[in-house]
């Protein structure tokens, strides 16, 4: 039976099911657990939140008369057209989301090319883990979310020392390991995101997690389905849309997988338009955990070579989520942070100066979007040159980003050791 309460009531042995008030007031990253620790309590109650839900069905009940019983305010009916969770028994209603306030960037404290080489460990031993765990899954078997720790906490160091070099580099997974380096690729995504919203690397590690297994359903889908090199027909088209339940079914039977993890597991492709799946869930029926899953999914996704296309360039993404993002697709004001953090021209960016120069971006100045650090390769008159590393964002750089410019017109086949640099491509079997 789920009870509203006023926090001051809350005591060890009670399970908390939800906390009212704002997502960013919250003491705690997860959804819902036991009381147990006297931290947490007090942690709890020396926070803003004024009120929460506990389950009592699951947990202790307050001393005294009953208070308050109803069902939470929050996710709307699902529409009768599509399925419910409980189709597959996994019945899981979607948080309340709440609104996101800007936070200022943090600094990262680890240049970009001192952290490429950690990253670039980082990527191998994450290919290898993925593989391991899809593999796992494929047969069958339940996730233990502790096994997945240790490579979460990894992946947020790296992202705590520099949100771009790791972010970055998993990018240039090969369309054959795009299954398993996507799950990374998005778990360093969501950590940034996280870092960028002002959470703390507890809560960035939560973030990660689910990022880390917001595909796992992809391991039930056929091999010959899931790596077809060209266009899905209707059927296996639909086929592909289950994995985000059959995942959550498959979490939902694992030990330590958070009310976090299932979530995004299960509506990391819902949109705030309400056309997306597997329930067309819409507005603030979409957890703020989801809705950064499906920013983190899309970008990796469209930046990635796959079977059956090449990635698009870094900045040409950006600029086209910006389009979805104010059609329905995405929560704006989310994008916008998002975007803050990676920037307007993440790294690996192509781009044409005023000069009439071509430069790749090496690495951001969070003061300044539109202003990042470039390496010149080629000349006004499209002649090689010696590569010059130009801050834009300097006063006595004259020099300013006029467009992007597509790799796929230009196919420099280097491009991306100019900003990586051939040993840390070397590292990871990035031919270049």
């Amino acid at each position: 039976m789920l009870k509203k309460i006023n926090v001051a009531q809350a005591r060890l042995g009670m399970h908390l099911h939800e906390l009212c008030g704002s997502w960013l007031e919250h003491p705690f990253w997860k959804a819902s657990f036991v009381l147990r620790e006297p931290a947490d309590l007090a942690k709890l109650k020396s926070s803003a939140v004024l009120q929460c839900w506990i389950d009592t069905s699951k947990g202790l009940d307050v001393e005294g008369p009953p208070q308050v019983a109803a069902t939470p305010a929050g996710p709307a009916p699902e529409p009768a057209k599509t399925p419910a969770p409980a189709a597959v028994g996994v019945p899981v209603p979607a948080p309340v989301a709440p609104k996101v306030a800007p936070v200022a960037t943090v600094a990262d404290s680890t240049s970009m090319e001192e952290e490429l080489h950690h990253a670039a460990k980082l990527f191998q031993q994450s290919r290898q883990a993925v593989q391991s765990l899809f593999g796992e899954a494929r047969m069958g078997r339940a996730v233990d979310a502790r096994t997945c720790q240790p490579l979460v906490s990894d992946i947020t160091a790296s992202v705590w020392r520099n949100s771009a070099a790791l972010v970055s580099l998993v990018r240039l997974k090969t369309h054959d390991d795009y299954s398993y380096m996507h799950s990374v690729a998005v778990c360093a995504l969501m950590v940034t995101l996280s870092r960028q919203l002002g959470h703390d690397e507890e809560q960035a590690r939560a973030a990660g997690l689910a990022g880390l297994l917001h595909d796992i359903g992809k391991a039930m889908m056929p091999l010959e389905v899931l790596n077809k090199p060209g266009a899905l027909t209707g059927a296996e088209y639909e086929m592909m849309k289950s994995h985000s339940l059959r995942g959550h079914h498959l979490l939902s039977k694992g030990a330590d997988i958070d009310a976090l993890a299932l979530d995004v597991c299960l509506h990391h492709h819902e949109r705030p338009d309400g056309r997306g799946y597997p329930h067309g869930l819409a507005g603030d029926a979409l957890s703020l955990p989801a809705r950064m899953g499906a920013l983190c999914d899309v970008y990796d996704a469209i930046t990635s070579n796959r079977p059956y296309k090449p990635g698009w360039d870094p900045a040409d993404s950006v600029s086209k989520m910006a389009g979805w993002a104010t059609s329905g697709q995405f929560d704006p004001t989310l994008f916008q942070l998002f975007v803050k953090r990676l920037g307007i021209y993440p790294t690996g960016s192509l781009v044409r100066l005023h000069s009439g120069r071509l430069a790749v971006v090496i690495e951001q100045n969070p003061q300044t979007l539109v202003s990042p650090r470039v390496k010149v390769f080629l000349s006004a008159t499209q002649s090689p040159m010696a590569p010059v590393v130009l801050d834009l964002s300097q006063p006595s750089c004259n020099d300013r980003i006029s467009a992007r410019e597509s790799n796929e017109k230009w196919q420099f086949r280097h491009l991306d050791e100019l900003w990586a640099g051939a040993d840390t491509l070397g590292k990871i079997g990035h031919a270049s």
